[in-house]
C-alpha cells in the first residue's frame, strides 16, 4: 500500500506534535500524517518535570534564554526572537492550558499534570484532522527528485516534505548520515556524580549553596547542591554535568571535583572568618556554633575532617585546625567514580551537525525539502523546561516556513 501526504513528520513527541498541528494552523489544507513507532505517543511529554511537564521556563528574553544551552546557545538566538517563552505561554493559553511559574522560574500546568499537555494536542490534531499512526518503526528514507519515499514496518509512505522529530534515536541518526549529514556522537548530559566519601556518608538529603569545579579543567558552576545516598545531585551539579557534557565523558567520569561549601568566600577570607569567631566565641563549643549559612549536619563532618573534636571549645582551636577546616569549607576535594542518570530527564548532547541546519527555516542545507525539530539536532539545555522551548521553537519555525 502506499500512502501519499503533504507533510510527513516522524516522531511523535513534543517536537512532532508541536509541529504538526502549527503546519496544520498555517495551512488548513495540507494533508499531514505524524508517524510514531512506539504504540503510545507523547510518552516522554507524560513522565516529564515528575508527571507535571515542565513546559518551558520564564526567561523572556531570547539572548539570556539562549544561554542555558551548552550546545546551540548561538544557533538559538534568531529562532529565540521568532517564537520565545512568552510565545509559548500564549500558544498553550489560546488552546484553554494555562500555565503557571514557581519559584525557580520553571513552568508548568496550573494542573499539575502533564495530562493537560497531551489532551491539548490530542484535541488538536484530531480537530485538524492530522493522521496519528503508531507502530511504525522506519526502516527505510529514500529521496527522489520529486517526493520523500518513507518505508515502514508496515507501509509505504510518499511525501513533498518531511519533518524529522525523532529525539536522540540512533536508528534515525544513521539514516540521516547514510543520505549526507553529519551526525555529532551522542553522549549523555544531565546526570548526577557517583562519590563514596567519609565526608557525605551519613548526609542523604542534606542540601547547601555551593561552587563545584572539575579540578583539571575549566568546569565551574553555582547552585543548590544536594547530597544523596550515591553522591551528589542539585542543580550545580546537573549544570556542571550538562555543560562538561563531552569533557566528562572523556575522562570516563573519573575525576575530581573541587567544592566550596561557601560558594563565593575564598580559602583567606574563610580564614579570616574563622579566626574572628575563636575571638569573639572563645567559650563556645565549635559543635554548638555554625558560623555559616548552611545545615548543622555538614558542619559537623566538615569540623571531624578536620581533625576537630566536636566538644572543642573554639578558644582550644590550633592554627593548624583552622587552616585544614578552611580548606575543608572552600575547597574540599571529592573523588568521583562514574555517574547515575538524573530521574527521567534524559537528554543526550549529540546529533545532527548544527552547521548543516538553516535556524531561519529549520531546513536541511544539504537535503531539500527535509526539516529539523527538537532534540534530533545537536541542542540540549540544563534541567528546567529549557528542552522543551527548543521543541517549541524549532518546530514553529518549520511550520512558518514549511
Amino acid at each position: 500500500m502506499n500512502s501519499k501526504y503533504d507533510i510527513i513528520i516522524i516522531g511523535g513527541g513534543a517536537a512532532g506534535f508541536f509541529s504538526a498541528i502549527n503546519i496544520a494552523d498555517k495551512n488548513p489544507d495540507f494533508k499531514i500524517a505524524i508517524l510514531e513507532r512506539g504504540k503510545e505517543v507523547l510518552s516522554k511529554v507524560k513522565v516529564s518535570g515528575g508527571g507535571r511537564c515542565n513546559v518551558t521556563h520564564a526567561c523572556f528574553i531570547p539572548n539570556d534564554l539562549a544561554k542555558f544551552y551548552p550546545r546551540g546557545e548561538k544557533e538559538l538566538r534568531g529562532p529565540f526572537h521568532q517564537f520565545c517563552s512568552g510565545d509559548t505561554i500564549e500558544w498553550f493559553d489560546k488552546r484553554g492550558v494555562e500555565l503557571k511559574i514557581e519559584e525557580d522560574g520553571r513552568m508548568f500546568p496550573i494542573s499539575d499534570s502533564s495530562q493537560t499537555i497531551i489532551d491539548c494536542f490530542l484535541n488538536e490534531v484530531k480537530k485538524q484532522k492530522i493522521d496519528v499512526l503508531t507502530n511504525q518503526s522506519v526502516k527505510s528514507l529514500f529521496k527522489s527528485d520529486e517526493f520523500w519515499k518513507i518505508e515502514t514496518n508496515s507501509d509505504v509512505f510518499a511525501c513533498q516534505k518531511i519533518v524529522i522529530a525523532t529525539g536522540s534515536s540512533t536508528k534515525i541518526w544513521d539514516f540521516l548520515s547514510e543520505l549526507g549529514h553529519s551526525i555529532v556522537s551522542p553522549v549523555p548530559s544531565l546526570f548526577t556524580f557517583n562519590i563514596k566519601d567519609e565526608r557525605i556518608n551519613n548526609l542523604m538529603g542534606v542540601s547547601a549553596n555551593a561552587t563545584v569545579k572539575v579540578k583539571g579543567t575549566n568546569l565551574k558552576a553555582s547552585g543548590p547542591l544536594l547530597i544523596t545516598h550515591w553522591g551528589m545531585s542539585g542543580p550545580a551539579i546537573l549544570r556542571l554535568s550538562a555543560w562538561g557534557a563531552r569533557e566528562l565523558f572523556g575522562l570516563n567520569y573519573q575525576f575530581t571535583i573541587q567544592v566550596n561549601w561557601l560558594k563565593d568566600f575564598n580559602f583567606e577570607e574563610a580564614l579570616e572568618e574563622l579566626n574572628s569567631i575563636k575571638l569573639e566565641n572563645a567559650k563556645k563549643q565549635v559543635d554548638k556554633f555554625c558560623p555559616f549559612d548552611f545545615p548543622k549536619r555538614l558542619w559537623e563532618s566538615l569540623l571531624t575532617a578536620s581533625s576537630v573534636q566536636l566538644t572543642t571549645k573554639w578558644a582550644d582551636l590550633s592554627k593548624k585546625q583552622l587552616t585544614t577546616l578552611s580548606e575543608q569549607l572552600t575547597n574540599g576535594q571529592f573523588q568521583v567514580n562514574g555517574k547515575s542518570t538524573f530521574k527521567e530527564e534524559f537528554v543526550t548532547a549529540g546529533g545532527v551537525d548544527l552547521k548543516e541546519v538553516n535556524f531561519k527555516t529549520m531546513e536541511s542545507k544539504i537535503l531539500p525539502n527535509l526539516y529539523f525539530a527538537g532534540e534530533v539536532l545537536n541542542i540540549d539545555a540544563i534541567t528546567g523546561g529549557f528542552n522543551f522551548q527548543n521543541a517549541w521553537t524549532t518546530s514553529y519555525i518549520v511550520s512558518q516556513n514549511i
